[in-house]
């Protein structure tokens, strides 16, 4: 009787190990093998360039700054433009005031998509009081001049070694406050666009603040206790974040990400109610029942400057930016 009771016992702890090790592996996918490729390499200056641009020249960008919008607008269409990529715009109304997305398509003119976006506003508090300022208003250079910079440099990419299947690279307004998480966001406007026309897409990746890292111990946190027994606590990774019904879509986007260089990859799987993930214009694709994921350096659970007047473009790191875009690039081409 001990002998089977001991037995029942251990298979009781196998099966709580092995249901540990399911969930380790739904999580945080650690056993994916990188797929090793040789991107063409991103230029650190000309993303520095280009988040100074939206930082600086063209402060604030946040939505009701219409000038401002529009010259960023116009900015990103040109670069776009030069690249070589069929430019098109998705303008509509919010509010009597116009907006305008910015779609840059890549390869083959049919076919299911790989759609890759960034948001070029940014966050600002409009009940402040006063002309806008940093305290009010951020200069936004990793949120999300950095995902900007990063598409822009991309389109360079794509535009010398041209991808095999079709790719949408989109520009998107208005995903900061007071519209994130509404139909006015653009990229919900260009996700339900995609869904009305029966396009088939193959992945959207959202490239949200993907400049900031910090070396230092403990300068990563995370969204829940227990988290740093799966993940550094140095913020010196960019992370894929995904909902659990991506999971295949994850492994493979990671695996290329990681193969593309030496910048640490790490991932997740989770449902919504986790803080952050869904937290950027990805969640405009889940809603419309598209695979999508976040390409993110994790925002305020790593950089101190989120939303606030220090968001600049002296703290971003241009070297591991680049590095990123290569990753990127090779996901777009292996995908």
């Amino acid at each position: 009787m001990k002998i089977k009771q001991w037995q029942g016992w251990g298979l009781g702890v196998l099966g709580l190990v092995g249901v540990a090790a399911l969930g380790l592996g739904c999580l945080s996918q650690p056993f994916v093998q990188p797929r090793p490729s040789s991107p063409p390499p991103a230029d650190p200056e000309r993303l520095e360039a280009h988040v100074r641009r939206l930082a600086v020249d063209f402060y604030p960008r946040s939505f009701e700054q219409s000038l401002h919008l529009e010259q960023t607008a116009r900015y990103i269409e040109a670069e776009l433009r030069a690249s070589g990529a069929r430019v098109a715009l998705q303008e509509f109304s919010v509010e009597e005031s116009r907006y305008r997305n910015i779609v840059a398509r890549f390869g083959p003119r049919y076919g299911p998509r790989l759609v890759v976006g960034a948001h070029y506003d940014s966050h600002g508090d409009v009940a402040a009081a006063g002309a806008p300022s940093p305290a009010s208003h951020t200069p936004g250079a990793d949120d999300n001049a950095s995902g900007v910079a990063g598409l822009l440099e991309l389109a360079r990419l794509l535009g010398q070694h041209p991808p095999a299947q079709p790719v949408e690279l989109v520009a998107y307004v208005l995903e900061e406050p007071p519209h994130f998480r509404t139909g006015n966001m653009g990229s919900a406007r260009h996700a339900r666009a995609l869904r009305e026309a029966g396009q088939e897409v193959r992945l959207m990746l959202a490239l949200e603040m993907i400049g900031y890292f910090r070396d230092e111990p403990g300068s990563q946190t995370y969204p829940l206790p227990g988290m740093t027994a799966l993940y550094p606590d140095r913020g010196n990774y960019i992370a894929l974040v995904g909902r659990w019904g991506d999971f295949g879509a994850m492994r493979r986007a990671k695996a290329l990400l990681a193969g593309a260089g030496t910048l640490p990859v790490h991932s997740i799987n989770a449902p919504r109610l986790v803080p952050g993930v869904d937290f950027s214009d990805h969640q405009s694709y889940w809603n419309e029942e598209y695979p999508a994921l976040m390409l993110t350096d994790t925002a305020f659970y790593r950089n101190p400057h989120y939303h606030q007047a220090g968001d600049t473009p002296e703290t971003l790191d241009y070297r591991r930016m680049a590095q990123v875009v290569q990753g990127v690039f090779a996901l777009v081409h292996g995908y």
